[in-house]
């Protein structure tokens, strides 16, 4: 629990009052590899933090998954616009290793919000960072190429090429299997 209180802390300092208030709404959820924790269409309930392991956010689709995320160890994970809007979600989350994550589920973290000093501070910062992820990762789609897309995506995160299938890494920077290989061919 304590790389959640130092990622927080780097955001806005939490008195230990407010901490300890945050940090008894936190519940430990371990998933084992390839476990959805969240399916299509239903509704996010929680934020978790990610203690351990790494997390994909897919489309299914009949022929192969349309990946378009990936989180890692200190990082916060939801379906972010589910948890908003508590509608169903139009995608799924699933662990791509053995993962370990803190939750505290959305009632609790708008009780934080209300209850604490510096909550709100804290969610939108943390909102404000998963925007620009979203809108960089959208402005790469349309301005780059898919070989600068790989290139800018293991320069960003080298910790990809370790634990992700190149299949998800091909669906994520818009190329089939195929080209993706020829994409590492020619760089390599």
């Amino acid at each position: 629990m304590n790389e959640i209180r130092k990622f927080i802390n780097n955001i806005s300092p939490m008195s230990d009052s407010d901490w300890y208030f945050f940090s008894s709404k936190l519940k430990k959820v371990r998933f084992e590899k390839n476990t959805t924790i969240l399916k299509l269409g239903k509704i996010e309930k929680h934020l978790s933090f990610i203690s351990k392991g790494v997390i994909r956010f897919y489309i299914p689709k009949e022929a192969s998954d349309l990946t378009f995320g990936f989180l890692f160890e200190n990082e916060f994970v939801t379906a972010y616009d589910s948890l908003l809007t508590q509608t169903p979600s139009e995608y799924e989350i699933e662990t791509l290793t053995d993962t370990i994550l803190w939750q505290i589920s959305n009632k609790d973290l708008q009780e934080v919000y209300q209850k604490t000093n510096n909550g709100n501070l804290i969610g939108r910062k943390m909102a404000e960072t998963m925007y620009l992820i979203k809108s960089q990762r959208e402005l790469s789609l349309l301005n780059k190429t898919a070989e600068e897309r790989y290139l800018n995506l293991f320069s960003e995160r080298p910790q990809l090429i370790k634990h992700i299938p190149l299949k998800y890494i091909a669906s994520y920077i818009g190329v089939t299997p195929q080209s993706l290989s020829r994409i590492r061919k020619r760089i390599t």
